[in-house]
C-alpha cells in the first residue's frame, strides 16, 4: 500500500493546527518563564522592568534567601507530606468505594449512589465546617489537612464507570478459582485500571498541592501551614503594605522577611514572591509528565465509556 500524499488542503490544515497549538502552548508557558527569569534576576534591577524571557542581572541570592527562611522550608515539607498522604489514601479509598458501587449484586446500590450524589449538592458552609472540625478535634492539626481531602464523589464516579467497562468474565473466572472480592480487586481490577488511577492521582495531587484555603482558616500554627497558604499570605501582606506604606504587622511572615532582606544585596519582597512561586510550582511540573500519558486515556475511558 502506497503512502498517501498530502494535498495542499492537508498541509494548510496541519500548518494552522500546529500554529494554534503552539500559540496556546506559548500562552500557558510564558508566565512560568517570566516568573523564572525574575526569580533569577537581581530584585532591584527587576524594578526597572524590561525583563521578559531571560534574567538581565543573574543572581542566586533570591533562592538563598528563600531557603534560609525556616518557615518556607517547613511549609514545603508540610505540602509534600500532605500531598503524598492524601493522594495515596484518596486513590486507594476511592477505588474501594468505586469497586463496591460497580458490583451489580451490592444490596441497595442505587440508594447508596443517590445518597452520595445528593449530599454533594449541598454544603453547610464555613462556620458549620469549622464547628465540625472542632468537635472532631482536628483543628490546628495535620489531620485537618488530610481527612477532609480523602473523599470526592466525582472521582468515585469516574472510577466506577471505568470499572464497569472491565469485562465481568475476568472477575467471575477468578471467583470460580476461589478468589475473594479483595483478591479480585487487588489482582485484576487495580492492574487493569492504571490509566484512571493515575488520572485521579493527578487530580487529587494538584488540588491538594494548590489548596491554600484549609491552611488559611483551619490552621493557626505557622509550622503546620502548607506552602500554598504561606505564598498566599506573602502576596496578601505585600499588597497591603504597598497600599498602606506601613511598617506594622512585624510578626507576619512577609514582614519578617522584609526586615532582614536588606542583608542580602538585590533581594526584594517582589523577587522573593516570584522565587517562591517557582519553588512550589516546580514539583508539580516535574511529576505531571510521568502521569500525563495516562491522563487523556483515563478521563476519556472513565467518563465517556457508557
Amino acid at each position: 500500500m502506497g503512502v498517501r500524499r498530502l494535498t495542499p488542503a492537508d498541509r494548510l490544515y496541519a500548518t494552522l493546527n500546529y500554529s494554534v497549538l503552539l500559540l496556546f502552548c506559548a500562552t500557558a508557558l510564558y508566565p512560568f518563564i517570566y516568573f523564572l527569569a525574575l526569580s533569577f534576576n537581581d530584585g532591584y534591577d527587576a524594578m526597572k522592568g524590561g525583563i521578559y524571557f531571560f534574567p538581565r542581572v543573574f543572581t542566586l541570592e533570591n533562592y538563598a534567601k528563600a531557603f534560609s527562611n525556616p518557615l518556607i522550608l517547613n511549609s514545603f515539607y508540610i505540602s509534600v507530606s500532605r500531598t503524598l498522604v492524601v493522594t495515596i489514601g484518596s486513590v486507594f479509598l476511592t477505588a474501594l468505594l468505586a469497586y463496591a458501587l460497580s458490583r451489580k449484586g451490592l444490596p441497595g446500590r442505587k440508594y447508596i449512589v443517590f445518597f452520595f450524589f445528593f449530599t454533594t449538592l449541598f454544603s453547610g458552609g464555613l462556620i458549620p465546617t469549622f464547628i465540625l472540625y472542632r468537635q472532631l478535634h482536628i483543628l490546628d492539626t495535620f489531620w485537618v489537612l488530610v481527612l477532609p481531602s480523602l473523599y470526592s464523589f466525582f472521582n468515585a464516579i469516574i472510577m466506577k464507570t471505568f470499572f464497569d467497562g472491565i469485562p465481568e468474565g475476568l472477575s467471575e473466572s477468578a471467583r470460580i478459582d476461589g478468589a475473594s472480592d479483595l483478591a479480585v480487586f487487588a489482582r485484576i481490577i487495580l492492574p487493569l485500571s492504571m490509566p484512571v488511577l493515575a488520572t485521579i492521582a493527578l487530580f487529587v495531587g494538584v488540588g491538594v498541592w494548590n489548596d491554600w484555603f484549609t491552611g488559611q482558616f483551619f490552621i493557626q500554627n505557622q509550622k503546620l501551614q502548607p506552602a500554598a497558604t504561606f505564598l498566599n499570605k506573602m502576596i496578601s501582606e505585600a499588597s497591603f503594605q504597598s497600599m498602606t506604606s506601613s511598617s506594622g504587622n512585624s510578626g507576619s511572615a512577609i514582614q519578617n522577611m522584609t526586615q532582614s532582606q536588606m542583608e542580602l544585596r538585590g533581594v526584594t519582597p517582589e523577587a522573593l514572591r516570584m522565587t517562591f512561586v517557582i519553588i512550589i510550582t516546580t514539583p508539580i511540573i516535574c511529576v505531571y509528565p510521568f502521569l500525563q500519558k495516562y491522563f487523556v486515556k483515563g478521563v476519556l475511558v472513565g467518563s465517556l465509556k457508557e
